[in-house]
């Protein structure tokens, strides 16, 4: 009886040693390794669970998280990456799309990597869309501050009608400068006052050197 209750015991033992040496090995080699994965959504967490990162599918794309929690999901028929702060609220992301609808025409097309100010909206974003509705490409820069609308202080790129730009505004978001090279060629500054009426005008031509040949 001993003997049959010791070696019971003992096996118990070894069984409970076994069962803890897989699950310590388990725990300090977390890493897994896949040469190909299909997925709809990934969520990147911290330790605590608090969100730091989503790569999802458009269907599965959530609304604008602030501190973990979620709002109503508005118009974002983009795939992407969203962006959160060490609070679990977003605080920019990478967005990209584009379809024909019904009727044929091509919607929703191109894409944005942006960065927001703490507690605030996007202060830079570099954006390409190219649609039924907009052809437009470039880098933009804005004041943001909690509960405001955004004021965009530079916008870097070319326009619907093919136009390089350059265009500065103060901080009431009014341009000021407009610095423009249209498809033709011909380049052109313009000085605005805070109404928008343009007050001053240096073309190509006026800034060509004396005595320089002009085309």
């Amino acid at each position: 009886m001993l003997g049959n209750r010791f070696l019971v015991i003992y096996s118990g033992v070894l069984t409970a040693v076994f069962a803890v040496s897989m699950l310590s090995g388990f725990a300090k080699s977390p890493i897994t390794a896949f040469d190909e994965i299909n997925v709809q959504r990934i969520n990147v967490r911290e330790p605590d669970g608090t969100l730091r990162m989503v790569i999802s599918n458009s269907a599965r794309l959530p609304g604008v998280i602030v501190k973990g929690k979620e709002q109503p999901k508005e118009d974002r028929p983009q795939a992407g990456m969203i962006f959160f702060n060490d609070e679990g609220s977003e605080n920019g992301g990478l967005i990209f799309g584009g379809k024909r609808n019904d009727k044929g025409d091509i919607v929703d097309a191109g894409g944005a990597l942006s960065f927001d100010r703490y507690n605030a909206n996007q202060v830079v974003q570099l954006i390409g869309v190219d649609d039924k509705d907009n052809h437009y490409a470039g880098l933009s820069v804005t004041d943001s501050k909690e509960n405001e609308h955004i004021k965009q202080r530079i916008w870097v790129g070319r326009n619907d009608d093919g136009t390089a730009t350059l265009s500065m505004r103060d901080g009431a978001g009014k341009e000021r400068i407009q610095m423009k090279v249209p498809a033709d060629g011909t380049p052109v500054i313009n000085f605005l006052d805070k109404d928008g009426k343009v007050q001053k005008v240096i073309t190509g031509a006026d800034t060509a050197p004396q005595g320089a040949a002009r085309s």
